[in-house]
């Protein structure tokens, strides 16, 4: 009898992407590349977004109700985000809303109804002129990268900048016989900051002494003004890293970042008489409120100011 062959198996076709993905990509796609966002708001929106969609579970979006956004509202918040993460996710979710208006999937945005729970404006930490100096002390001789590790603390410190505008900062944005650097920040804006005498002196020494060694590892001439062992640019995650392992030295709080050094770059500025509109341009804030908030860290401040200008002071 003749053998029986088994029929061979066809392909499986690959899962088509559900419809919210393709709008998911679509919209990523699109505030990149037409509204030319930054880097890190896209990662973030699609963060957020793909939590929504978590949430949505294959419902139809255009089918949703004011109520059911309601309930987004409420699940984010039995995750125990914190209020500013949910708020963060409602604003992402208004601005794809409005993404599909265009688009003509929505009619009308209901997620502009949804209200965000109030935010206590909390008060930033700083380090004391102190404690900066310390922390600026601990990379020793015996560190891998010292010098470039000096130079970092040095500049975030100097300029106030972001650990992501750090991260980007080419050869060419710095000018350290001018004594100034340019700094993109958010929605690629940018902006002149001073650089002091020490922030430029660190960063020299890093130029001749680390800089062409780490530079030597890379394929072509990196073009990133501070470089990993490999010769690449060095990521903003490897500078919270590096910072808190500083930090850790000090015995400084276990909470401090890189944005500590700009909350205390902006709080020592103020201390020192410096006007709230010229720290507003050097940290890159489009609203002045949101500098404001510096002016109430640092009390000695406040009293200089009643002393001066209270007539019964």
């Amino acid at each position: 009898m003749p053998t029986s062959r088994a029929k061979p198996r066809r392909p499986r076709p690959p899962k088509a992407r559900s419809l919210s993905q393709t709008w998911l990509e679509a919209f990523v796609e699109y505030s990149a590349g037409e509204c030319h966002l930054a880097e890190n708001t896209v990662a973030a929106y699609r963060r957020d977004l793909t939590r929504f969609f978590e949430w949505l579970a294959g419902r139809g979006i255009p089918g949703l109700s004011i109520r059911d956004l309601a309930d987004y509202a409420g699940w984010l918040h039995a995750r125990k985000l914190a209020p500013s993460s949910i708020a963060r996710h409602l604003v992402s979710l208004k601005v794809f809303f409005r993404y599909l208006q265009l688009e003509g999937v929505l009619q009308d945005n209901l997620a502009e109804l949804l209200g965000s729970q109030k935010l206590w404006q909390r008060v930033p930490r700083v380090l004391s002129p102190q404690q900066v100096g310390d922390l600026f002390e601990c990379p020793q001789e015996g560190d891998p990268c010292w010098r470039r590790d000096r130079a970092l603390l040095e500049l975030l410190y100097a300029t106030g900048c972001r650990a992501s505008e750090l991260s980007n900062l080419r050869m060419r944005d710095v000018h350290l016989d001018e004594g100034f650097c340019l700094c993109r920040g958010k929605g690629n804006k940018e902006r002149v900051v001073p650089l002091g005498v020490r922030a430029a002196k660190a960063v020299e020494a890093y130029w001749q002494h680390e800089r062409p060694r780490l530079a030597a590892g890379a394929a072509s001439a990196p073009a990133w003004v501070l470089l990993s062992y490999r010769g690449r640019r060095l990521r903003r995650e490897r500078i919270w890293e590096l910072l808190k392992k500083y930090a850790r030295r000090v015995g400084a709080p276990a909470d401090v970042s890189p944005h500590t050094l700009r909350h205390s770059f902006a709080t020592h500025m103020l201390a020192g008489g410096a006007d709230l509109r010229q720290v507003q341009e050097m940290l890159g804030h489009a609203s002045i409120a949101t500098t404001q908030i510096y002016t109430h860290v640092d009390p000695t401040r406040l009293k200089k100011v009643h002393r001066q200008f209270h007539p019964r002071a």
